[in-house]
């Protein structure tokens, strides 16, 4: 058994590709908050295939949560490297990923996070921190001001916590030394992630130094960018499989699927990797690829997450081997959320929601229902209810959009059909389910999160009957008559 590290590298059996280049030599830092395992099967894997063809970067990963710890200690004791799994039905292929070089663990290293973000020789600072991670108020698309993390970094502006006050705080530096400002580049699944962070971190720099908002707007770029990788989370079945599979002994592999995409606004004033040579696409405007893959993709998995946990499934493919709910689902794509789609340059959307249930049902990534429905709270409210509003001022079908916040509605009561236990994995838990069992088969006690539910849906008469309508079938007649209900064939 090999034990993964740089000295070991030259060992990894030669059928698993690993990195060819000089991992010491570097002349650039991209410094990424949020190092997870989609970070890590998407953008570090990108990175790593430049690095094949020319060297000049690396990746310094920041941790700032504790829970960040365990992989700040697994990947510093693996000298940054990890195990990358793509598998799909017909295969598994692992590959060894080295553009990591470091990895600082921001709790305790406050100062070296922030004096990495403010070098010279980093004009890039990215992020993953999750839908959530922007403060953003879901009903009005203002930022949440009164968050108590928010709070904290107000109060002391030179010892963040949050991602915020770390990154207002490193562009203050870099203003008050006459530096040339990093570009922000937002990795999230939000559409317009570029803009969305612009005006969030605009509004905290105003709050804590209406100077520091004008420099930024006036300075700092924050290009938009759409990705797209299923990526589970980890567990200890797929290091066991690393190792039993492959003879690697590796703390934190990343298992995904093989699809991975990337398409990237060309606004970064200090200079950026040479992407495209690694098969991203850069681009003017990446609006319409993010519409397309947050309506459908994004929304696709919140239509089959909660009504597939209702139905007693685990996972993403068992759901879809459900003919009913692959049924539900394309309908969704095709009826309610097509029609409002742009043309997107190069793309065939039959043929990509095509490829998007094919992804879905792929048995070997075993990507599970409750990952799918963590953060619904920030997740509905970006995926899903934003086709609802664009359907109803144009009087078109939004049946299967309403069906996926109905069961999600019905989910969060916090058991099945049947009275199993559903785990529900959001840090407004409490709330919702207190709602939710409050409430039943009546939406009105969850219709009241102004902050996540706009004047637009709760003065719709059109949204709220079949809402309700649909809800209260959930409750009378259960979960599996409802979907054949709306799918016609009760």
């Amino acid at each position: 058994m090999l034990r993964l590290n740089q000295a070991n590298l030259a060992n990894v059996p030669p059928t698993i590709p690993t990195p060819a280049y000089d991992r010491s030599k570097k002349q650039f830092t991209i410094a990424h908050i949020g190092v997870g395992g989609f970070h890590r099967a998407h953008q570090a894997v990108y990175l790593d295939d430049l690095l094949q063809q020319e060297s000049g970067w690396r990746i310094a990963g920041i941790g700032l949560l504790e829970q960040d710890r365990r992989m700040r200690d697994v990947l510093s004791s693996q000298d940054y490297l990890y195990a990358v799994v793509e598998r799909n039905a017909a295969s598994d292929k692992a590959r060894i990923i080295g553009s990591i070089g470091e990895y600082l663990f921001a709790p305790e290293e406050r100062d070296l996070v922030i004096d990495k973000m403010t070098e010279p020789t980093t004009p890039i600072v990215s992020l993953t921190i999750t839908e959530n991670g922007y403060y953003v108020n879901q009903a009005t698309g203002e930022f949440d001001d009164r968050n108590p993390e928010i709070l904290y970094d107000l109060d002391n502006p030179h010892q963040p916590k949050c991602s915020f006050g770390f990154i207002v705080e490193a562009l203050d530096r870099q203003r008050r030394r006459g530096l040339q400002p990093f570009a922000l580049l937002s990795c999230d699944n939000l559409q317009g992630n570029g803009e969305v962070a612009r005006k969030m971190i605009l509004a905290f720099a105003e709050l804590r130094d209406p100077g520091l908002r004008n420099w930024i707007e006036s300075n700092v770029s924050f290009p938009n960018s759409m990705v797209d990788r299923i990526t589970p989370a980890t567990t200890d079945e797929d290091r066991a499989m690393v190792r039993d599979k492959f003879q690697i002994e590796d703390g934190w592999p990343v298992v995904c699927e093989p699809f991975r995409q990337w398409v990237i606004e060309d606004h970064f004033p200090a200079g950026r990797p040479a992407w495209e040579k690694a098969g991203a696409q850069i681009t003017d405007d990446v609006l319409p690829y993010e519409k397309m893959k947050i309506r459908l993709l994004n929304a696709g998995h919140q239509a089959l997450c909660y009504i597939g946990m209702l139905l007693g499934y685990k996972f993403a493919h068992e759901a879809m081997g459900d003919d009913s709910i692959r049924k539900f689902v394309k309908r969704m794509m095709d009826t309610d959320v097509t029609p409002i789609l742009p043309a997107v340059p190069g793309i065939d959307l039959t043929d990509y929601k095509d490829s998007l249930i094919e992804r879905f049902s792929n048995p070997a990534v075993k990507d599970t229902l409750l990952r799918l429905a963590t953060e619904g709270s920030a997740r509905i409210p970006k995926f899903v209810l934003p086709s609802i509003i664009e359907q109803l001022a144009v009087d078109g079908p939004i049946t299967y959009l309403t069906f996926t916040v109905a069961s999600w509605f019905r989910y969060l009561q916090g058991s099945g059909d049947t009275g199993k236990e559903l785990p529900i994995n959001d840090p407004r838990s409490a709330e919702l389910q207190k709602r939710a069992q409050a409430g039943k088969e009546d939406p009105s006690l969850l219709l009241q999160l102004s902050d996540l539910f706009s004047e637009k849906l709760t003065t719709s008469e059109r949204f709220l009957g079949e809402l309700r309508q649909t809800l209260r079938r959930f409750y009378v007649e259960g979960s599996r008559k409802t979907l054949l209900h709306v799918l016609g064939e009760s």
